[in-house]
């Protein structure tokens, strides 16, 4: 009998089937300023180093890192779907399988670099701390690992954290610092996921929501009598480690 995971996923599978190449690279568009800026800041300066997606979907990081050079990425993604999508975009470094198995797979202290966008949250919680074990012992010494999470400490988290029936928990700054800490890892910095400046319409979406942090951080200090100026406060978060 299936899981209810597993059942969910299934029309994940069935609802991708029929999307066109072109609404996958018209998404990666819209995606564009912010993996831009994250491969900027946060990707290691050689363009040789071992790189691996899980859960890549159709391929989007991989499309943008190579377009900075980066030849050794490649993505793991359980829809076939997806990596029908990818390779129809010429991105053959995206492969089929399941995340726990591939990284699984691995030799230890093979990679330099890995990304988890929208993961984690599937998991359980003893399935975290196995599968960031997992990934800490992939990591070469000095790896960095790319953690995307829904933020619990958000006050719209709610709408990533429980829109999905398939996620099991949302993260806090504090949480994701004990998961990473517990299984090897230093050097642990969390990002919000604020607008990135690329035109009028997202500037001005930058500047409201510095104006509306600024709120939250003023209701924050009248209950708990903190600043709070590094609470983050977007839906999701960004979170980087070192190994």
């Amino acid at each position: 009998m299936l899981d209810y995971r597993q059942r969910i996923y299934q029309q994940y599978l069935q609802a991708g089937a029929s999307a066109p190449a072109s609404e996958k690279l018209a998404e990666f568009q819209r995606r564009a300023p912010y993996l831009e800026r994250l491969i900027r800041d946060h990707f290691p300066e050689n363009r040789e180093t071992a790189i691996l997606d899980l859960g890549c979907g159709a391929g989007a990081m991989e499309y943008f890192a190579r377009r900075r050079g980066y030849k050794n990425i490649v993505g793991i993604d359980c829809s076939p779907q997806q990596v029908a999508a990818a390779r129809s975009l010429g991105l053959t470094g995206v492969r089929e399988g399941n995340l726990r198995a591939a990284i699984e797979s691995l030799e230890h202290s093979s990679q330099g670099l890995l990304i988890a966008f929208d993961v984690l949250e599937h998991f359980r919680k003893e399935e975290i701390l196995e599968f960031m074990g997992q990934v800490n012992r992939v990591l070469a010494a000095g790896g960095k690992v790319i953690l995307h999470v829904p933020n619990g400490a958000s006050p719209f988290g709610g709408r990533v954290g429980f829109g999905d029936f398939t996620h099991e928990t949302m993260f806090t700054r504090d949480s994701l610092e004990q998961i990473l800490t517990c299984t090897g890892f230093s050097r642990i910095e969390c990002y919000e996921d604020q607008p990135v400046v690329h035109g009028l319409a997202s500037g001005l979406r930058w500047l409201l929501w510095r104006l509306f942090r600024g709120g939250l951080r003023l209701y924050l200090a009248v209950e708990t009598g903190s600043l709070a100026c590094d609470e983050i406060f977007s839906q999701n978060m960004l979170c980087v480690a070192i190994k």
